[in-house]
């Protein structure tokens, strides 16, 4: 798995460690199963601390696409890929929403109505 962070960025380091790893995920670099390199060694790859890939590991897995297990270390969970692709979706979305001037209260109320 090869990622890059592009210093030009102006989001946070753990966004862009996340961001890169979603990607991975959602090209296929990286599937259902397949165990991430250590913290310290993605840290090391990247030239960012290993707390910054921690954090950006952590909100993966709070995203529901990766998935931590004591002794196996971080896995990409069933399903990744998939859900990776919605959530960009519907980041776009809401996104798009913010720039038109609706809420994230307005988002869930048209959700709700086509449901």
């Amino acid at each position: 798995m090869l990622l890059r962070l592009n210093i030009a960025d102006n989001r946070p380091l753990h966004e862009q460690v996340a961001g890169a790893i979603r990607r991975a995920i959602a090209e296929g670099e990286c599937g259902p199963g397949d165990r991430l390199p250590s913290a310290r060694d993605l840290s090391q790859a990247l030239g960012v601390n290993v707390n910054t890939v921690l954090r950006g590991l952590r909100g993966l897995r709070d995203e529901g696409l990766l998935e931590f297990r004591r002794g196996r270390g971080v896995t990409v969970a069933e399903g990744a890929g998939q859900r990776s692709t919605m959530l960009d979706r519907v980041r776009e979305l809401v996104g798009d929403a913010a720039h038109l001037g609706y809420s994230k209260a307005d988002l869930i109320e048209m959700i709700r109505e086509l449901a």
